[in-house]
């Protein structure tokens, strides 16, 4: 049995709960790490940054679901859903870190909104994956039928705005921000190149068939 087969093996077994367990304790145990000094001299900035990240390296995560399935055999397909939720509850504490325990001035918070454009962005891609969290459940699913796929199609421009927002925070160009950013872009290009692919192959099969009947 080759190493992916027994992940795979190991996934099947393994409760979805359990993730959202896990993912639940994370952001508590980085509160207690900044509230016991594991962060250094500004422990709120560093706690809505590693927040932050956490939220980008979840949402990284989702969209490799399906490449990690096309090119490698690994089928974490029904852990999914858990990894979009997880990662707007993490989004969702990152922006209350920044609220109540950073800005904390309500009218301060709205000039931050417009005046920052890193801001401006982070927040448009919070608002984006609103609806995406509350219709995270199999009622909408059977709901909204073809339209769910579409709508949450949206988680696309959702990464590209979370990545622009982690590169912009930094004052310099910072290296781990870049490369979270390029696999991003890597990971929205191979499915750009898919559809393509699925595109063009519809097309042949019905050109053939149109002369098969010809």
């Amino acid at each position: 049995m080759s190493l992916v087969d027994r992940i795979n093996a190991a996934a099947r077994k393994m409760p979805v709960w359990g993730l959202y367990v896990v993912g639940a304790l994370w952001p508590a145990w980085l509160f207690y790490l900044a509230a016991s000094g594991g962060m250094g001299a500004e422990p709120v900035k560093a706690l809505e940054h590693e927040l932050g990240r956490l939220a980008l390296k979840a949402l990284i995560l989702g969209l490799c679901v399906t490449p990690l399935r096309a090119m490698i055999g690994l089928n974490l397909i029904r852990f999914r859903r858990a990894i979009g939720v997880l990662t707007f509850y993490f989004v969702s504490v990152h922006l209350l870190v920044w609220l109540v325990l950073d800005v904390q001035i309500l009218s301060e918070i709205w000039k931050d909104i417009l005046k920052r454009p890193y801001i401006t962005i982070g927040m448009a891609a919070f608002l984006l994956m609103v609806p995406l969290a509350i219709t995270s459940n199999n009622w909408s699913v059977r709901k909204l039928g073809p339209r769910w796929r579409k709508l949450h199609r949206l988680v696309y421009p959702i990464a590209i705005l979370g990545g622009v927002h982690f590169v912009m925070i930094g004052k310099t160009w910072e290296k781990d921000a870049l490369v979270y950013l390029a696999i991003i872009l890597a990971l929205l290009a191979w499915r750009v190149i898919q559809t393509a692919k699925k595109r063009k192959s519809r097309e042949q099969g019905a050109r053939v068939a149109r002369r098969s009947v010809s």
